[in-house]
């Protein structure tokens, strides 16, 4: 069975509800956090994120590689390199996660 999402919208209510704001101060708060956490990885490759608890923003540099081109099997392409941003759950994270579905943990 395919779980649930979690959608912005419903982070900006559930924020708005338990910290007693507006959804309009809510969504600004949401927005202004997840724009530092943006900002400060599009600033600089070297750049990383730290939630203490939670997990780690950071930018992956895959380096340029040969490949096979898929629709002819037969010719070898050059994949460019790229940037792509990772996460990595904390240690608390990861415990909460398996405490919550593992049984045996």
């Amino acid at each position: 069975m395919a779980g649930r999402k979690l959608t912005k919208s419903e982070m900006v209510n559930t924020l708005a509800v338990t910290m007693g704001m507006t959804r309009q101060k809510a969504k600004e708060t949401i927005d202004c956090l997840l724009g530092m956490v943006v900002d400060k990885l599009c600033t600089h490759p070297d750049n990383r994120v730290s939630i203490h608890g939670f997990g780690t923003f950071e930018v992956c540099r895959h380096k340029s590689r040969r490949g096979v081109d898929p629709r002819d099997h037969d010719k070898d392409i050059t994949i460019p390199q790229r940037s792509v941003p990772k996460f990595r759950a904390g240690k608390a994270f990861k415990r909460m996660v398996r405490e919550s579905f593992d049984e045996d943990s």
